[in-house]
């Protein structure tokens, strides 16, 4: 058993990062335990982060890391946690490779997981030409021909976010559309075609989406795809400490990250269904200054 720690965390993504950069930067001992494989490594570009517009999210987490060194009391461990156990002041964290780490806190930081969606052709398009925010990528297809693929709810909150990118869109919703009445009246008084027939497959050359081939013989040319994905929680901890989660899937946390069990906490799309680096970033800061006030406050006392 290993030296017991300040904060375990549990994801080493832009929550986890910053995170672990503030509680560097507040000398307390970290250790990041990170599989490599966030979900964005499928995308090109990372978006909407300031100073970091445009850039890789294989280099983002280069560089965090590059930064992060300077800190000495911050560890990383490329490897899987798979179990914890144990309690507030003292959690045992058990990793896929065999290790065993202890830590006072617990930060999980792990993000979502994409599920596979049974489209033909969507794998080879996802993430050049096929993305699933427009706020991360709608600028690189605006003014362009796009299919959005959702249904119900979804697909009516997409037709209005598009707009804002391009006029030139129609609906797949692969199968029922699950719209009200009111709502394809909308979508017609807008211009917006909705198609129900499912999909066939989708037709591309070298990543670059060229048409939606539909089972009903419809065939929809465009350039570009939004869709929504199927989501998973990147990690199946947290419920097993006793984590309350919401239905998407998410750690249920306060304003700092704290979740419902003394010493754990959440940030980052672990916590949250906003799905952006920044935000997931902003995220992980507010929950490593969360954990340091905690860590500071039970110090306190102890010497009271």
């Amino acid at each position: 058993m290993k030296q017991l720690i300040d904060v375990g965390i549990i994801g080493g993504g832009p929550a986890g990062l910053n995170a672990a950069l503030v509680l560097g930067r507040a000398r307390k001992n970290v250790l990041v335990i990170d599989e490599g494989r966030p979900r964005n490594r499928v995308t090109r570009h990372t978006h909407g982060f300031l100073t970091r517009d445009g850039i890789t999210p294989g280099e983002f987490r280069r560089i965090a890391r590059e930064q992060i060194q300077a800190y000495p009391s911050v560890q990383f461990a490329d490897e899987t946690a798979v179990t914890i156990t144990g309690a507030d002041g003292d959690f045992q964290i058990t990793t896929a490779q065999g290790s065993t780490y202890r830590a006072k806190k617990l930060l999980f930081a792990v993000g979502m997981k994409d599920l596979p969606v049974d489209i033909e052709g969507l794998t080879e398009v996802y993430g050049t030409s096929a993305f699933v925010c427009p706020y991360c990528d709608g600028w690189e297809l605006r003014d362009q021909s796009l299919v959005v693929i959702t249904k119900g709810a979804k697909a009516m909150h997409m037709a209005k976010l598009l707009a804002g990118w391009t006029s030139d869109y129609v609906i797949c919703t692969n199968g029922p559309d699950e719209l009200t009445d009111e709502q394809r009246a909308e979508l017609k008084q807008h211009h917006v075609s909705v198609f129900d027939s499912p999909i066939l497959r989708i037709e591309s050359d070298k990543g670059m989406v060229q048409q939606v081939i539909l089972k009903d013989g419809n065939i929809v040319p465009c350039t570009g795809i939004f869709f929504a994905p199927k989501l998973a929680a990147g990690s199946d901890i947290p419920p097993t400490l006793g984590c309350q989660m919401t239905e998407a899937g998410a750690i249920v946390v306060d304003a700092f990250g704290k979740t419902n069990v003394p010493g754990i906490y959440g940030a980052g799309d672990a916590s949250s269904e906003m799905y952006q680096a920044i935000a997931a970033a902003s995220l992980g800061a507010l929950a490593g200054a969360g954990i340091n006030n905690e860590l500071l406050i039970e110090a306190w006392d102890r010497q009271g």
